[in-house]
């Protein structure tokens, strides 16, 4: 499964389905999908999902995680903190201009 995030303040950005999730519980909310966080609440959900990540900084993503069976183990996991980013960055802009946030 697939999630996209989306507002009117920045690009759609879409995720494997268990990294929005785990996302969205750091972000303090249901794993419902679809969704959406009201204007007024995304800057709450933003500090929420900085705080989580920075307790965890630097610590690779479980196994499991979107990554393929036949693929080499030699590359370095990539931790949670570094696949939140671009969800940050959305947030953020959601934030500055004051939009909804929706995914589906």
């Amino acid at each position: 499964m697939l999630v996209t995030f989306s507002c009117k303040a920045y690009a759609d950005i879409t995720m494997f389905g268990d990294v929005a999730m785990n996302m969205l519980k750091l972000m303090g909310h249901s794993e419902t999908v679809p969704g959406a966080i009201l204007a007024e609440d995304v800057p709450a959900a933003l500090e929420r999902l900085k705080g989580a990540l920075a307790n965890m900084k630097g610590t690779p993503a479980p196994k499991g995680s979107g990554k393929a069976v036949d693929e080499d183990d030699d590359e370095p996991p990539v931790s949670l903190a570094h696949r939140a980013l671009p969800l940050v960055e959305l947030l953020t802009a959601a934030a500055r201009q004051k939009c909804d946030v929706m995914w589906k």
